[in-house]
């Protein structure tokens, strides 16, 4: 969560937390923010406007070929779990990130800064 709070600073986006979502108040979350989390807007996850991007570890579009423009939400899950499929039918696409140099996959603070990056 810190990492990712650290990204969406960085790239100037805000976080929309869902019900059950990391604490980013948390000591670990604070801590891996260097401070981000007091400065990057924070809203609930169905105030956020815009499209709706799920990033996914398999069987989504490629992230380079989804429409990016105006408005987007993109959408994390847990590392292990992923997206439940009650937020996953939300969504209004599917996205992946090509694995590159043999990757298995990658973590979701990376997952979505690079997502935050294609944006």
């Amino acid at each position: 969560m810190g990492t990712l709070l650290r990204s969406a600073d960085a790239f100037g986006a805000g976080v929309a937390l869902s019900p059950g979502c990391a604490d980013p108040t948390g000591p670990k979350a604070l801590r891996g923010s260097m401070g981000a989390v007091f400065r990057v807007p924070a809203m609930g996850f169905d105030e956020a406007p815009g499209r709706r991007v799920a990033l996914v570890a398999h069987g989504g579009e490629p992230l380079a070929a989804v429409d990016l423009s105006g408005e987007v939400v993109f959408v994390l899950g847990a590392e292990r779990e992923g997206l439940p499929a009650e937020v996953l039918e939300r969504c209004d696409v599917r996205a992946s990130i090509p694995q590159v140099g043999g990757a298995e996959s990658l973590n979701v603070a990376m997952a979505g800064t690079v997502a935050l990056y294609e944006r």
